[in-house]
């Protein structure tokens, strides 16, 4: 991050072009806001003013987080509970967000997700190689174990 120093008046058009662009997570507009040089009880300030003004909303954030992940890269449920989490967003925030998923498309793209890497692993012989290679893939988009579980069990 590059440090330069803004005062207060200075800062708040900034962030909230910054927070309009798209969606923020409280902690990357907290960070921004350090970088300015701003100490914590302006940061503080700043943030409540823009929670206020709706500038930054942590709930409207993580549902368009969560449905963003699973759209765009088809992330599960589980990958994108970690990624809320990692950007520090309230347990509350991470159950809504994930509700908003709908469940006939979790599952259309889990299935889509796990017919597809079948395809890839045609050429596997070993049945117990290819059970493996499914459940690490659809565990690495961060699907449910449960889930997975049955898919590779129907194998």
């Amino acid at each position: 991050m590059h440090f330069s120093t803004f005062t207060p008046e200075q800062a708040v058009p900034k962030i909230k072009q910054y927070c309009a662009y798209q969606e923020r997570c409280h902690a990357e507009v907290r960070d921004k806001l350090y970088s300015f040089g701003l100490r914590k009880s302006e940061v503080e300030e700043i943030i409540s003013s823009l929670i206020t003004e709706n500038y930054l909303n942590e709930e409207r954030f993580a549902i368009h987080f969560a449905g963003g992940k699973f759209r765009m890269k088809q992330w599960g449920k589980i990958k994108i509970k970690q990624a809320l989490k990692f950007k520090q967003v309230s347990d509350y925030c991470i159950r809504k967000a994930l509700k908003e998923i709908d469940s006939r498309e979790y599952e259309k793209t889990f299935q889509k997700l796990a017919t597809q890497k079948l395809k890839t692993l045609k050429s596997e012989r070993n049945v117990f190689i290819k059970k493996r290679k499914l459940q690490d893939f659809l565990l690495q988009k961060g699907f449910e174990n449960e889930m997975i579980r049955e898919a590779v069990n129907n194998l």
